[in-house]
């Protein structure tokens, strides 16, 4: 059997099969000695083959195979600081929800996930949810926030999943793909899947007013078939996000508006740090790149995982 992996327990993985039936399958052990340094050798998302069986619990399967991913987002682990755990795989765009406060989600976090998204080809969309709870001041800074990443090129849309606002634009920009919604805890995920498909009833939870985070509702990485033509993935809330597998010299390619700058540097290899006459310095000077991204940049450098600070709300 063929099928695609919908669900994913840590020891289970659900895999639908062509004519619709999920079938919960076990992996073979060799593929946790095989040099793998990932925690999630199957990932929702993936394309394997079973061998299935009957069981007295019903049909089981043995995944014996791995197709070969057109991409797949990983982050660092956090409990295993040298393996990389894989979010999802062979996605045709991320939505990543962002909320100013209830909880906060921070630049940081932001420019990790985007850079990740870009170093494996994942087009991403900012999602800004819960608008319809913010006063005005926070609108502003909320727009503020939004035009940093709106004028390097990112599709950056408000919306409120609870009450609606704005999802008819996100179906539009779901149709027909396979789609991953990442972000904190409590930023509205499972919210937003149960406002695109009603039926599902996924779990949602309210923020903790002590700690202003979410409180996970979301286990394990599970795909949806949506009824416009998409499936979504729907991750677990992250709170850190390290990045894995970047060499220093090609950090600041995934960093947009340093990319388009870099050809102006006096030095090819330029870190875009102490090097004299460097493009991306300068335009961080005359706030032609946001200090938030920069800052951002240069503490991914210093190898700093953010697991996690809270002192990065800058814009």
């Amino acid at each position: 059997m063929t099928g695609v992996v919908y669900k994913s327990t840590g020891s289970w993985y659900h895999v639908k099969d062509a004519t619709g039936a999920l079938i919960p399958c076990r992996i073979k052990g060799k593929f946790r000695i095989e040099g793998l340094t990932s925690t999630s050798p199957v990932a929702v998302g993936d394309v394997v083959d079973a061998t299935l069986k009957d069981t007295q619990d019903g049909t089981q399967g043995i995944i014996t195979h791995i197709h070969e991913r057109k991409n797949y987002i990983v982050r660092k682990s956090v409990n295993l600081s040298k393996q990389i755990h894989i979010i999802a795989a062979n996605i045709d765009c991320a939505f990543l929800l962002i909320t100013l406060n209830n909880p906060p989600t921070h630049t940081a976090f932001i420019d990790r996930f985007l850079a990740t998204a870009a170093a494996y080809e994942i087009e991403t969309i900012l999602l800004f949810n819960k608008e319809d709870t913010y006063d005005e001041e926070e609108k502003a800074q909320l727009n503020q926030l939004s035009k940093i990443y709106s004028d390097i090129g990112y599709d950056c849309i408000e919306i409120s999943a609870l009450k609606g606002f704005n999802i008819d634009m996100v179906k539009t920009h779901m149709a027909n793909k396979t789609c991953m919604l990442s972000g904190h805890s409590g930023v509205g995920k499972s919210t937003l899947v149960n406002t695109l498909a009603p039926g599902l009833n996924i779990k949602t939870s309210e923020i903790s007013t002590m700690h202003q985070q979410g409180q996970h509702t979301t286990t394990f990485a599970e795909m949806h078939d949506l009824d416009f033509g998409a499936c979504i993935v729907d991750t677990p809330g992250i709170r850190g996000f390290g990045v894995v597998n970047m060499e220093n010299e090609e950090i600041g390619d995934y960093f947009r508006e340093f990319f388009t700058l870099k050809g102006k540097c006096k030095f090819n290899n330029c870190l875009h740090l102490e090097e004299p006459k460097c493009a991306v310095k300068v335009a961080v000077e005359q706030g032609k790149i946001a200090a938030s991204r920069y800052k951002s940049y240069t503490q991914i450098l210093e190898g700093d995982d953010l697991h996690y600070r809270t002192d990065f709300w800058e814009v």
